[in-house]
């Protein structure tokens, strides 16, 4: 009976001390109610950092020769591609129920992705009014002269988003048009670049400009969810999208704690929490969240994830040349 009581006790003891120590490219709240969550469901304390995609690959690089976190969740995989390419990364095949498609993950295991979504464009509907313009259904019309530095987006070197969004653009024309297209763009058009994607959103609902950037999830969740009167397009040539991403720090100091954040992420109840931030789920058991648009609904470009992630380095140097940012 001793040994028992003592043995529960042990391993009680155990548990509370295992401490997992993360980088998440989610905003702060999001973030918090998942791991919040994982830590109920599991007894594992998690420690955590908030970054933009961009910083989170910057301070995973600064820090490889000594790791201090053990896993990094969220951001969209062209920066956990990155990563992989300079070795930063440890493959890991999660444990799920389900098969997951060739699209979410490499092909070495070096991340895996657990949700999805598409790049919009996010407008507040009082200036759309108010100026008797229609909200942009194309890239070409966020030119418009009605949208005259009242266009924000983030910087491609912090923001996966905005680093989807010109990816999508280099993919669709070419790297020099693409960069004569952002020239103009950025003279006529920007009043702010922002460190994170979601950053435009509220931007846009409480009418500091016309029109943002950003994925479709978080335009609903952070946008047409908080009541803001805006409305969500999509430009009708072609969008990119992001599958997010998971990806165990190579040499990082709890691996076996971070697998296991990992496996959670696929799992009917933690990918049914995306609906209350509008996320695609990639478990086909998950509920999907009711107003999102999935991207069967869409017109996507043959968007080459892999490609993006693996050239992102030299296409971020050629836009800060062009741009000057």
């Amino acid at each position: 009976m001793v040994i028992v009581m003592l043995c529960s006790i042990l391993v009680t003891g155990l548990a509370a001390g295992k401490v997992l120590h993360m980088y998440t490219a989610f905003d702060t709240e999001e973030a918090q109610y998942y791991i919040e969550a994982f830590e109920k469901e599991t007894g594992i304390d998690v420690e955590w950092v908030r970054m933009s995609s961009g910083e989170v690959l910057a301070r995973i690089e600064a820090e490889a020769a000594n790791p201090q976190a053990s896993m990094w969740h969220a951001g969209s995989n062209t920066s956990h591609i990155n990563a992989a390419s300079k070795g930063l990364l440890e493959p890991y095949k999660p444990n799920t129920d389900f098969e997951l498609k060739d699209i979410l993950h490499a092909k070495d295991w070096a991340w895996t992705g657990f949700y999805t979504g598409a790049i919009g464009f996010v407008s507040n509907v009082n200036f759309l009014k108010e100026h008797n313009v229609e909200a942009p259904t194309s890239w070409s019309h966020l030119l418009n002269p009605a949208f005259k530095q009242n266009v924000a987006i983030a910087y491609p070197y912090t923001s996966g988003t905005s680093y989807t969004t010109y990816a999508t653009l280099v993919q669709m024309v070419g790297l020099e048009k693409a960069l004569n297209w952002w020239e103009e763009f950025d003279k006529q058009s920007i009043f702010q670049y922002t460190k994170s994607g979601t950053g435009c959103i509220p931007m846009v609902g409480l009418g500091e400009i016309a029109v943002g950037i950003a994925f479709s999830h978080d335009i609903l969740a952070k946008g047409v969810n908080e009541g803001y009167p805006v409305v969500m397009t999509f430009p009708l040539e072609g969008t990119g999208y992001e599958v997010g991403g998971l990806s165990l720090i190579k040499g990082g100091p709890e691996p076996e704690l971070a697998k296991q954040f990992i496996d959670w992420c696929f799992t009917k109840k933690a990918q049914d929490l995306f609906q209350k931030y509008n996320r695609l789920p990639v478990n086909p058991k998950a509920t999907v969240a009711e107003g999102s648009v999935t991207l069967d609904k869409v017109k996507l470009i043959d968007y080459d994830a892999i490609w993006a992630g693996e050239h992102k380095d030299e296409l971020v140097t050629a836009w800060r040349d062009r741009i000057g940012k």
